[in-house]
């Protein structure tokens, strides 16, 4: 007599898809200090093993081709903190999957290590390049070294060896109390920069960055509004991920294509941690202990195929709490049908609970950016 399939198997096929993006800590350790930084062993120099990587690359292999290739995000600590002999090492079992465009390599960087031998290695795999900066000087103060002592100057200088070597990079900014009031200066000095797109990262209470005042709902509101304002008024300038995000989201649902956006689901996003580790829906949610789920954990790659690991997500309490959480979303938030209901470590961090729904996050970046909108186009029908 045939088993009956699981509920939790179901709700779980029906929200998520096979990964597009898989997180990869090479090291815990980061050269850097920021002060709203959620990482809780930056200052431990762990490093990922070689067999650690050619487990991860396997195991990728073994994921159906959907044609397109898997993002491979080497996230920090500080990822170029390994050295570039190490990291290459760390390249070179996915190499064959690089060739066959099976994945992409990605690196979020500080960039404050970034030198001309970098920058070959990096042209060598195609990385593509993220940089962490949050704005001019004044609002790149939060980002010291291990010493207290500003990285703004050598944060710049990085940006220079890409440039220099024709190395496309995108921005990510985090926006704290200062810069939330400040985004037509922001996006001044990200053009300037030469990236081709910018994420803004509104702070958020995650990890151990728990002491700190995020931005609120309002100061956002009127930062997406004057965000918004000024990418129209500078077609030439970066994208901003969000509003793009957003422009698609109404492209589709006026469109024909609806139902595109409708089956979209999401992603699991695995985070493989430095040891093998495997952590899901959230990479912030790595190296963190909770009285509720444990540490996250759903496996260890040395000892499961990373496919096994998320065929059984659905057992796992947080992944069930988590899919609660988004029912519920669903059936309450008007916003749900663009934001989708994702960020699980917002939810824990914010409210200790993955079968809540609403979060800081939530009405910082996702609902502040509708209303914003809403708003301009309130006013421009009015005018």
């Amino acid at each position: 007599m045939r088993s009956r399939p699981s509920p939790w198997r179901a709700r779980y096929q029906q929200r998520f898809a096979a990964p597009q993006t898989v997180v990869v800590q090479p090291t815990t350790w980061c050269n850097l200090d920021c002060r709203y930084c959620y990482l809780p062993f930056r200052k431990l120099k762990h490093q990922m093993p070689l067999e650690v990587a050619e487990a991860l690359a396997q195991a990728v292999a073994q994921f159906d081709d959907s044609g397109h290739p898997i993002g491979i995000v080497w996230h920090g600590g500080e990822p170029l903190a390994v050295g570039q002999q190490k990291f290459a090492a760390l390249l070179a079992p996915f190499e064959a999957l690089r060739r066959a465009g099976r994945v992409h390599h990605y690196v979020q960087t500080n960039a404050t290590l970034i030198t001309e031998t970098w920058c070959d290695l990096l042209a060598t795999y195609d990385v593509c390049v993220g940089v962490s900066i949050d704005g001019p000087a004044a609002l790149n103060a939060e980002r010291v070294d291990l010493r207290g002592k500003p990285a703004f100057d050598r944060i710049l200088r990085g940006i220079s060896q890409l440039r220099e070597h024709g190395i496309p990079f995108s921005v990510i900014s985090v926006v704290g109390t200062l810069g939330i009031a400040m985004p037509e200066e922001l996006l001044e000095f990200v053009t300037s920069l030469g990236g081709h797109s910018v994420g803004f990262n509104i702070e958020e209470i995650e990890g151990v960055n728990t002491d700190r005042q995020p931005p609120t709902a309002v100061q956002a509101e009127e930062f997406w509004r004057r965000t918004l304002t000024w990418a129209r008024e500078h077609p030439g300038a970066p994208a901003v991920r969000e509003v793009e995000r957003l422009a698609e989201y109404l492209k589709l649902i006026r469109s024909s294509r609806r139902t595109e956006w409708d089956g979209r689901r999401l992603d699991p996003i695995p985070t493989v941690s430095w040891k093998g580790d495997v952590v899901l829906l959230s990479p912030e949610l790595a190296d963190t202990a909770a009285p509720e789920y444990g540490d996250f954990v759903a496996g260890n790659i040395r000892d499961r195929r990373l496919p096994e690991i998320l065929r059984d997500a659905h057992r796992l309490r947080y992944v069930r709490d988590f899919l609660t959480g988004l029912d519920r979303c669903q059936a309450e938030c008007e916003f749900f049908d663009f934001c989708r209901g994702a960020q699980a470590a917002n939810r824990y961090f914010e409210n200790g609970d993955l079968t809540t729904t609403e979060t800081n996050y939530c009405r910082v970046s996702r609902q502040a950016l509708v209303t914003a909108l809403s708003t301009l186009a309130t006013k421009e029908a009015v005018a």
